[in-house]
């Protein structure tokens, strides 16, 4: 049986050779998005997929959040702040949340890139779903998400935990983003499901 990096290795393989197949849809970037619930594995296959496209820069949504109470808002940014300019060929000023400090620390400037690896909870959004050339959405069992979530963040999202799932309840119920995926992944087995062809 491959083993669980196997696994996201070769998922990784088979959807960036999905991406480069794919229209771009930001201006010259070709945008994906790895979206799922927390603890799915979203930064787990983020950080594969960057492997098999050398130099793709990665905006993730927690910079983007503002806080415990901003999974709107990170939408918001992404769409606005850091796809719409990428998708009129220009620079974008990329957010950054410092959740140490509690506030907004410095900026950053990601000029346009072939390739675009953006991940997080909420990165398949209708708002930004349409600069983006491929979606992708991980599932896992609801245990298993929690004790990754704990074991990354600590017990600091324990007391947070109903709190994001509430938010994460809201926002999946108006986008339907798993039904709009071009792959659906199991993060509990580490399987592909590619759903259509994203061209």
């Amino acid at each position: 049986m491959p083993s669980a990096q196997a696994g996201w290795d070769g998922i990784a393989h088979e959807i960036g050779l999905a991406l480069r197949a794919a229209p771009a849809r930001a201006g010259k970037t070709r945008v994906v998005a790895i979206d799922g619930r927390s603890g799915a594995g979203k930064t787990t296959l983020a950080k594969r997929l960057r492997a098999q496209l050398p130099g793709a820069p990665l905006v993730a949504l927690e910079d983007l959040y503002g806080g415990w109470g901003g999974l709107e808002h990170g939408i918001s940014l992404l769409a606005g702040e850091v796809l719409r300019p990428l998708a009129a060929g220009r620079a974008a000023v990329v957010p950054r949340y410092d959740w140490v400090s509690r506030g907004w620390a410095d900026e950053w400037v990601l000029q346009p890139p072939e390739f675009l690896v953006v991940e997080g909870v909420g990165a398949g959004a209708r708002a930004a779903a349409r600069y983006e050339s491929l979606l992708v959405w991980i599932t896992a069992d609801a245990v298993v998400r929690k004790q990754r979530a704990l074991e990354r963040d600590g017990e600091l999202f324990a007391s947070r935990w109903n709190q994001w799932a509430a938010q994460e309840d809201r926002m999946l119920a108006r986008e339907k983003t798993p039904a709009r995926a071009d792959f659906v992944v199991d993060g509990s087995r580490v399987v592909s499901h590619p759903r259509r062809d994203p061209g």
